[in-house]
């Protein structure tokens, strides 16, 4: 049986993982892409979106479970990588300007300190 401590840090790790993850696939692979790249790209952007709102609301639920540690900074990465991330590439979606592309990867950036930040403090907590 797994304890919660560590089914949240593997949980957080693989959170980490899959974003990073998806930046590679993003970019390595964006030669063999060739379906709508517009539409493919709001999935991406509302999926990531719906995976870090659900990893937001877990954060509240730890942060209201271990009321001793400071899980703040950590909602707030996931928070502000959601608006960088998804925001941006929305508003790509929506008026094709490509240069909003180049900020995106300030969200993930964010989305990755955050599932990190989670491992630690988990992992640091009593």
């Amino acid at each position: 049986m797994l304890s919660p401590k560590i089914m949240l840090v593997t949980g957080s790790v693989l959170g980490f993982l899959s974003v990073a993850l998806g930046a590679f696939g993003a970019h390595a692979l964006k030669d063999f892409l060739t379906a709508n790249q517009r539409l493919a790209t709001f999935e991406t952007a509302v999926q990531y979106q719906m995976y870090h709102s659900l990893a937001l609301v877990t954060v509240g639920i730890v942060g209201l479970l271990l009321p001793k540690s400071d899980f703040g900074w950590v909602g707030l990465l996931f928070l502000v990588g959601i608006f960088i991330f998804s925001g941006s590439l929305y508003i790509l979606c929506a008026t094709g300007i490509r240069w909003l592309g180049a900020i995106t990867p300030l969200g993930g950036v964010c989305f990755l300190a955050a599932w990190l930040w989670l491992a630690i403090k988990v992992w640091t907590s009593r």
